[in-house]
């Protein structure tokens, strides 16, 4: 299916006044009839040109900035309304769009108003019910719900996304699905799972992420930028024929799962530990290695190699403990 725009269709003022001109020789006529009695053919004519002119309403179209209306006429595609304006088309076209009552996480919908009475009566439920069928063509925002969904390594981890995405074929987005916004929401759940599966949570060994067979650093959390591109390009590949154009997808919410964030923190936990001792102690040995030379280059004092090994337990242990040293002052002789 292929869009079809409708130009040259903004004659909605002139059909506008045309009506409205109809409407005052109808009631003239039907004066006129009322005035002679003998000639009832003015009055059956006026009717008749009412009704006619109440028919023509329902080809007049309004739309918005970033509006557009798909026409079918008896089931058949005509065309497509873009651009705002006052339209004037086949009064048998009506508009059609499957996903119009679709209400999910997203800018752009809100919630159904079914059950309040609308001011005006019929006139006002038909204009709401037209209003309805109309396809925003504006940026919108999807914000799924978050998933369980196993990482490279099996560990379960929630993620959620946000996918920013407009429409650019209306013919593709309401015929070739049967629902475009449910279809993007699960195209969307899916392309997620497959490309999380890839990835581990954190950076881990011998782990192949990008499928060149050469073990990488990515990551979910390191690589969010790398992750969110390849959930976008996976999306764009499934919702082509919807006419739909992912613009970004985003990583909103990224957490272990409840049964295991636990023992994962506890193992972030002892790895920062081990880092932070490990920075100790290269800087104590780094400090020892400079006050024994400094001692060597001013011969303040000479230092067996029994007393060196004495001198430097003495200082790692005061620069890396935990606690603050507790000095003993020696007030005898060397040996």
């Amino acid at each position: 299916m292929k869009e079809k725009v409708l130009t040259g269709k903004k004659h909605g003022m002139a059909a506008l006044f045309g009506i409205l001109l109809l409407y005052v020789l109808a009631v003239a006529a039907i004066a006129a009839g009322a005035a002679n009695d003998e000639n009832p053919f003015f009055i059956v004519g006026g009717f008749v040109v009412i009704v006619f002119a109440s028919f023509l309403w329902a080809g007049l179209k309004v739309l918005k900035p970033q509006e557009a209306l798909a026409l079918t006429l008896f089931g058949r595609y005509v065309g497509t309304l873009k651009g705002d304006g006052f339209y004037f088309v086949n009064p048998f076209c009506s508009g059609f769009n499957p996903a119009a009552n679709t209400k999910l996480s997203q800018s752009g919908d809100v919630k159904s108003s079914a059950g309040v009475p609308a001011a005006g009566g019929q006139a006002a439920n038909t204009q709401a019910e037209a209003v309805s069928k109309k396809i925003s063509l504006k940026i919108m925002t999807l914000n799924n719900s978050r998933q369980k969904i196993n990482d490279c390594l099996g560990n379960p981890v929630e993620i959620g996304i946000a996918v920013t995405w407009r429409i650019v074929d209306t013919a593709k987005a309401v015929f070739n699905v049967d629902n475009y916004k449910e279809f993007l929401s699960l195209q969307c759940d899916s392309a997620l799972r497959d490309i999380v599966r890839i990835y581990p949570y954190d950076a881990a060994p011998n782990v192949d992420t990008t499928g060149d067979g050469v073990a990488d650093e990515g990551s979910l959390r390191g690589s969010s930028e790398v992750v969110a591109a390849r959930i976008r390009d996976e999306i764009q590949n499934r919702v082509g024929e919807a006419g739909i154009e992912i613009v970004e997808a985003r990583i909103t919410y990224l957490a272990y799962a409840t049964e295991i964030a636990a023992v994962m923190l506890q193992r972030q936990q002892a790895s920062a530990i081990i880092d932070a001792r490990k920075m100790i102690v290269d800087g104590a040995v780094g400090m020892v290695e400079m006050a024994l030379e400094r001692l060597n280059e001013n011969h303040m004092v000479e230092l067996d190699e029994e007393r060196k090994a004495a001198m430097v337990s003495n200082l790692l242990v005061v620069l890396c403990g935990n606690r603050d040293a507790q000095p003993v002052v020696n007030s005898g002789s060397l040996y």
